[in-house]
């Protein structure tokens, strides 16, 4: 691993994908879930990078752009020319060497359930962070990329790991359960995963080595703040 760098390098992965399967529902990144962390961590100091499977415009869910699901964050985002170029200019995730970079941050949103959670390349990225003991942090549907990462036992990642991410009764209550490819609570506690949320869209940061998740969009600052701290030590 690079530790030469003065400044710090933080991954931030994002979703291809802008549409959810065959519904013709229109997705992508959860917007507060990128701008938070973009902001806080470029504010400590850090250099942050936006990568995506297919590179280039990464799409934004748009519901996450109108109220009630706009934050300041969001807002400031919008109008930062800087922040939407290199949202629409991500990198290509298999061009990168991510061994010079410091930690990884995965924003949710549901189109990364159709890309991300079954792309082997991130599988071996989480691999690589987890070994290295590079922080790995993960808000909203973003923890159902785990769902497929074994360690080099043989064993799921997640087994017998505390962690939260986007739980049914959330899914439920915007009525879209039915619509996704599979439940990222159902699965990580079927593989193993100490599974603990808080009441549906309360800030729940949960942190289990290097392993960090956040439950929902309000999770989405903590997680990042929490992330900051730990590059800091």
């Amino acid at each position: 691993m690079n530790t030469g760098n003065k400044q710090k390098r933080v991954l931030l992965v994002i979703s291809s994908v802008d549409e959810m399967g065959i519904s013709g529902k229109q997705t992508g990144t959860w917007f507060t879930e990128l701008a938070a962390p973009y902001y806080i961590l470029t504010e400590a100091g850090y250099e942050v990078v936006f990568a995506s499977p297919a590179g280039g415009d990464a799409p934004i869910d748009l519901l996450s752009m109108k109220a009630p699901f706009t934050t300041p964050f969001t807002d400031r985002f919008l109008a930062d020319p800087v922040a939407m170029f290199a949202a629409r200019n991500t990198r290509k995730l298999r061009n990168i060497n991510t061994d010079t970079f410091d930690a990884v941050f995965f924003p949710g949103g549901y189109g990364l359930l159709w890309d991300l959670a079954s792309d082997s390349f991130v599988v071996k990225l989480i691999r690589d962070f987890h070994a290295s003991q590079r922080p790995i942090a993960m808000v909203c549907h973003a923890p159902a990329i785990l769902r497929d990462v074994k360690k080099a036992d043989g064993d799921y990642l997640v087994k017998g790991v505390k962690l939260t991410g986007f739980k049914n009764a959330e899914d439920n209550e915007i009525e879209l359960l039915d619509h996704l490819l599979f439940s990222l609570e159902d699965e990580l506690k079927g593989r193993g995963a100490d599974y603990v949320s808080k009441a549906n869209w309360e800030p729940n940061v949960i942190v289990d080595g290097v392993l960090m998740t956040g439950q929902s969009p309000a999770s989405a600052a903590p997680l990042a703040e929490a992330l900051a701290q730990r590059l800091q030590g």
